[in-house]
């Protein structure tokens, strides 16, 4: 069973700094693009940052300069580094992929459970 399993949220202090990853698990046969998505209360879910397997990146305008995201093809990971964290990136932030597991002919897309990301004094 292909499964995307994140890790890394948690409480921080404005001006802070967070680390989320995302682990693919299962029988993978390639990953097209890894990303993060996050949604706040009462506020529909947005795309935070996006690579594709070739390296390139999007950012949403909110958080340029301030994350980014990379990840390890070997592994199977996205990570998503944060600095200078805000008040209003408080979310719960959901990793997403776009996968072909090694059973499929087929792409399908796959969200993690979501990790609670609060930045607040």
């Amino acid at each position: 069973q292909v499964q995307l399993v994140e890790s890394g949220g948690g409480l921080v202090q404005p001006g802070g700094s967070l680390r989320l990853s995302c682990a693919a698990s299962g029988s993978i046969d390639s990953i097209s693009v890894m990303g993060w998505y996050r949604q706040a209360p009462g506020k529909e879910r947005e795309l935070v940052a996006r690579i594709i397997s070739g390296g390139s990146t999007n950012y949403v305008d909110s958080v340029k300069g301030r994350f980014t995201i990379s990840r390890d093809n070997a592994k199977n990971t996205v990570y998503l580094q944060m600095n200078s964290l805000k008040p209003e990136d408080t979310a719960v932030y959901y990793c997403n992929a776009n996968l072909r597991p090694r059973s499929s002919f087929t792409y399908l897309e796959l969200w993690g459970q979501g990790t609670l990301v609060t930045v607040s004094s």
